[in-house]
């Protein structure tokens, strides 16, 4: 999953793709680079971002989605709202990526029902403003796995086909660094779930700390590439479905390179 942030204040690229033609260049770019779906999304969701209106929202993704699915691109939309995500399937959109998991907006599951694609659920706890004020747990990997199993029975309750939804753990979102890491060596609990499992650490805060305490430099988080594509590699040898990121290329083929590991190429 590629990731299209037509937003001015994501943490890795803002400003890059809010202009409608460079976001779907970019978009068919990563499509040609191996991305079996491109993620657009119009709001940030990094730690402490503030949000923006529905209808600037839909103003942002709906263009970009149009688009890229008259290019034959298959696209996510990445939103906490049902009024957007509705919107997007209704230009074509086939998946629908909610950060909250239902939780942000009460009418999303049944939103989710209606529309028949893939429902996304992350493990969420508070909006961006806040969420890193609820980074407590008691056992994180099971504190995580609980919540989203408790989010897909609320998600099958509402109606959402169960075979149409796909788990995330969400890395970063009111969690630390050792957090993450428990996350990703715990990941077989989640995948134990019998859910595809979707893995986002794209050029996150955590893989450029552990790079800084053996290289003694943080990385920016455009220099984060290649540290998301060994999270990549490992992933995929662990079993998940997908991962988000933002450089396509690398993390294909570190998903190559893990299947032919294992023989499977």
């Amino acid at each position: 999953m590629g990731v299209l942030n037509v937003t001015p204040d994501s943490f890795s690229d803002g400003h890059k793709y809010l202009a409608v033609d460079s976001a779907v260049e970019h978009g068919l770019a990563m499509s040609r680079s191996g991305a079996d779906i491109v993620d657009v999304g119009g709001e940030s969701t990094r730690p402490g971002a503030d949000r923006v209106s529905e209808r600037e929202e839909l103003a942002r993704v709906l263009p970009v989605v149009r688009a890229l699915v008259e290019s034959g691109v298959r696209v996510s939309i990445d939103t906490t709202r049902a009024g957007v995500a509705a919107a997007a399937v209704g230009v074509g959109a086939t998946v629908i990526n909610d950060v909250s998991g239902g939780l942000a907006d009460p009418r999303m599951p049944r939103a989710a029902a209606e529309a028949g694609v893939t429902y996304v659920a992350m493990h969420w706890r508070a909006p961006s403003r806040h969420m890193q004020d609820h980074a407590v747990y008691a056992d994180v990997v099971e504190d995580v796995r609980a919540a989203l199993s408790r989010r897909m029975d609320a998600l099958v309750d509402a109606g959402v086909d169960q075979a149409r939804i796909v788990l995330d753990p969400g890395l970063g979102f009111a969690k630390d660094a050792a957090h993450n890491w428990a996350l990703l060596r715990g990941l077989h609990r989640i995948i134990d779930l019998g859910r595809p499992v979707l893995v986002g650490a794209s050029r996150k805060s955590f893989l450029g700390r552990a790079a800084a305490a053996s290289e003694g430099v943080l990385p920016e988080a455009h220099e984060r590439d290649r540290l998301t594509a060994a999270v990549t590699a490992l992933a995929a040898d662990a079993g998940a479905a997908c991962v988000r990121v933002h450089d396509v290329r690398s993390s294909r083929d570190a998903v190559t390179v893990a299947a032919a590991w294992h023989g499977r190429t």
